[in-house]
């Protein structure tokens, strides 16, 4: 399991987060979205993946600049809708990434809860919809 460390408060964190049920049911279950995430593990190569249906990605957040690349191409190749969510980190490079490759930002009010932690992640989160071409 890859685990990751705050830069600001140098506390430990773990990649394996739950979605929020609310998030997951509705792309997921209610929208039939395909999860590539369930499929990815440490010794996974997520570019070697090729699908050609609709996804939404909660990714690895040690990777998101892997995933973004991934969800990009994806969308682009196979004109397909995807869904990121991801921190509302603006000032990273990944995020500038899907900016100039033209999304649709769905800010997220407050701050998510993922799986049965108790408390509250420690960033505020974005939905990221890259459209077909």
């Amino acid at each position: 399991m890859k685990t990751y460390i705050q830069k600001h408060d140098r506390i430990k964190y773990s990649d394996h987060w739950s979605t929020p049920k609310e998030i997951y049911d509705h792309y997921v279950n209610e929208k039939n979205y395909l999860d590539p995430c369930k499929l990815y593990d440490d010794s996974t190569d997520i570019q070697r993946y090729d699908f050609k249906e609709n996804m939404f990605i909660n990714p690895p957040y040690s990777n998101i600049t892997e995933w973004v690349e991934f969800a990009i191409n994806n969308s682009y190749y196979n004109d397909t809708h995807i869904v990121l969510l991801i921190p509302s980190r603006t000032d990273t490079r990944y995020f500038h990434r899907l900016l100039n490759y033209g999304v649709t930002l769905e800010f997220i009010k407050g701050r998510l809860k993922f799986g049965d932690h108790k408390g509250s992640a420690p960033f505020p989160s974005v939905l990221v919809h890259i459209n077909k071409k």
